[in-house]
């Protein structure tokens, strides 16, 4: 009983990591995800030199 519970825990850890990997990478390569990562970079160098 106390390994299955354990094993369930772990499994559930692991696709929690598998998703969240999964969600980040898809952001980061969309279109969207680029333009507004540019977006940010272009105002942190703004802010950066001010």
């Amino acid at each position: 009983m106390f390994k299955t519970i354990i094993l369930y825990i772990a499994s559930l850890f692991i696709l929690y990591l598998v998703i969240k990997n999964a969600v980040k990478n898809g952001i980061n390569r969309s279109k969207m995800g680029q333009f507004l990562e540019e977006k940010f970079q272009a105002n942190k160098k703004a802010f950066i030199l001010r």
